[in-house]
């Protein structure tokens, strides 16, 4: 790591406010073992979970929630679900008209990443990440193991970093 991405590192603020939204029309707050693992891992690594809520599967009722969140102020809004093939599966294109800045190195590292895990079938992720305003907003698959990578290797390392430049 450089010395500069190393001092911005340091210089980011060390614990930030979350809220956690997955899209799904099956699980509940108590079936949903992504939600909860990306809240656990958050709120290990020093982050505040300041909430996590389920949205069904519809690009404008994703769209609602996710401007709640900006409205409310949270640093980061990480979502879980949505994002692969299936007729049902919105969240990109949910998220696309709010947009205000697209990071396509998170998708393009996540799938990087994940391809030691499934090999070529990280095509058909979509997870995507940038900024809704000024709050950085991080869509991921469902599965569990797609979320412990993209937190383990990605989120946690670089949230702080993403939202220190976000709010310059």
């Amino acid at each position: 790591m450089s010395g500069a991405v190393r001092e911005h590192r340091l210089a980011a603020q060390a614990s930030l406010s979350l809220w956690v939204l997955t899209v799904s029309d099956t699980r509940t707050l108590e079936t949903d073992g992504s939600g909860a693992l990306i809240a656990e891992q958050a709120t290990s690594a020093g982050h505040r979970v300041i909430g996590r809520s389920i949205v069904p599967d519809e690009p404008d009722r994703i769209r609602a929630e996710v401007e709640r969140g900006v409205a409310q102020g949270y640093d980061a809004i990480v979502l879980t679900g949505g994002t692969g093939m299936s007729p049902r599966d919105r969240t990109p294109e949910a998220l696309e008209p709010l947009w205000t800045l697209v990071l396509p190195g998170f998708g393009e590292l996540f799938r990087w990443l994940s391809h030691e895990q499934v090999g070529s079938a990280c095509l058909l992720s979509r997870a995507i990440g940038g900024l809704v305003g000024r709050t950085v907003v991080l869509a991921l698959p469902g599965s569990k193991a797609a979320v412990e990578l993209a937190m383990r290797a990605i989120i946690l390392p670089e949230l702080p970093h993403m939202t220190r430049e976000a709010r310059k």
